[in-house]
């Protein structure tokens, strides 16, 4: 007996449009330039114009919004200079960075790109139980003699790495096994093994890559990196979590939002 499918195939998603996608408000405040900036920032970052998307050339463009030639040029050089586009002759503008944002939370790098359909990835560099170091067993708050977790993971987002990771954990906390820490990110980890996670001090900085670093992320040697250090505890105040990670600059960038006095 010959079985059909009745499952429908989805239909691919229409090209993205300026003529459609792009509105500009003539009577704003908000220069026009800027509005057209945002807007394809925006559709960079959503994924709706994806890393190789070509933009029409600035002459067409310029015709579609009915703007002119001088506002859609400034328009494209804010994106170029933020590293999110270049320019083809002959070809229009291409995309090459959707750069990911990221609100600073309690939260892991997967959980936020996971939310934002990034698509993240995990490459497995070390996952050992370790004698930890004396400064790593003073910052999880353990004696010497104790074991850690070690792990060092490559994070990818739409298939393009963006940060190198390496934590700290007592051992015993999570299973230490590469297929759930390609599959999940490490607090979900923790969640699942019944770790509540109550409160983190971290710090952000910046340097420049090392080699081993560069060639991880896809990076020239010397390429800027976004730094940060998280100490992670539970309710009880004991530190379940020391990492300590860098990000590509160029594809990576934190949110503060920041409240006056009240």
């Amino acid at each position: 007996m010959q079985v059909t499918s009745t499952k429908r195939r989805r239909s691919p998603k229409p090209p993205w449009d300026p003529a459609t996608q792009i509105s500009v408000d003539h009577r704003s405040p908000v220069p026009l330039y800027y509005q057209v900036a945002s807007q394809i920032e925006e559709a960079i970052d959503s994924g709706a114009l994806p890393v190789g998307a070509r933009l029409d050339n600035e002459v067409d463009l310029a015709a579609q919004l009915g703007l002119s030639r001088p506002t859609v040029r400034q328009a494209i050089g804010s994106l170029v200079d933020k590293g999110l586009v270049v320019r083809k002759r002959g070809a229009g503008t291409q995309v090459v960075f959707n750069r990911v944002k990221r609100s600073l939370e309690l939260s892991s790098l997967f959980d936020d790109l996971s939310r934002i359909d990034q698509q993240p990835t995990t490459k497995v560099l070390v996952n050992e139980i370790i004698t930890p170091s004396p400064e790593i067993a003073h910052i999880l708050g353990i004696s010497e003699q104790d074991k850690a977790l070690h792990l060092q993971r490559v994070r990818s987002a739409r298939g393009e790495p963006i940060a190198r990771m390496q934590n700290y954990l007592p051992a015993g906390l999570i299973e230490p096994d590469d297929d759930l820490l390609e599959e999940r990110g490490l607090y979900q980890l923790l969640r699942a093994a019944g770790v509540q996670l109550h409160a983190a001090h971290q710090t952000i900085g910046a340097r420049v890559a090392t080699e081993t670093e560069a060639e991880l992320l896809d990076e020239p040697a010397g390429a800027a990196l976004l730094t940060m250090e998280r100490t992670t505890y539970d309710q009880s105040g004991k530190v379940v979590e020391y990492g300590s990670h860098v990000y590509r600059a160029s594809r990576y960038s934190f949110d503060l939002s920041l409240r006056g006095d009240t």
